[in-house]
């Protein structure tokens, strides 16, 4: 970490994050793509909130948080090998939910909803791919959300 990184923590702890402010996938299909991530993340309570028309779609609470767009370069959107996005569940229903949404709206299954870890005692999670191939996971880590 630079001074300038390491000045800014200091100053405002509460400003620093440590995740990107969005995140983006790929579409050849844009009107299928948005047909597809409407449906999934209703599940989380997220809308549209911004919109391209013919580009792309960002989908978020109150700021832009994810979105489906066509490449910039014009190029085939493609998959990246070893890329994956992940959303945070509030509960574990909630992932049971958005896993299933995704199979049922077109995804494809990579790793059925229940614990990870070794023993079984960590995060809920499930594993899926949106109709064009982009593969995510939805997680629940300690307790449901009240």
């Amino acid at each position: 970490m630079n001074d300038v990184a390491t000045r800014q923590h200091k100053e405002a702890p509460e400003k620093v994050r440590g995740l990107s402010g969005h995140s983006t996938v790929g579409t050849n299909d844009l009107d299928a793509a948005v047909a597809y991530y409407d449906k999934l993340l209703a599940v989380f309570g997220i809308g549209r909130v911004l919109e391209q028309p013919g580009r792309a779609v960002y989908y978020g609470h109150r700021a832009l948080e994810f979105g489906v767009t066509k490449p910039f370069n014009g190029e085939a959107a493609a998959v990246g090998n070893g890329n994956m996005i992940a959303f945070e569940a509030r509960s574990r229903a909630q992932v049971d939910l958005a896993h299933a949404t995704a199979l049922q709206a077109g995804g494809s299954d990579e790793g059925a909803p229940g614990p990870r870890g070794a023993n079984g005692d960590g995060p809920y999670c499930a594993y899926f791919r949106d109709p064009e191939g982009n593969k995510f996971l939805v997680f629940r880590a300690g307790p449901d959300e009240v």
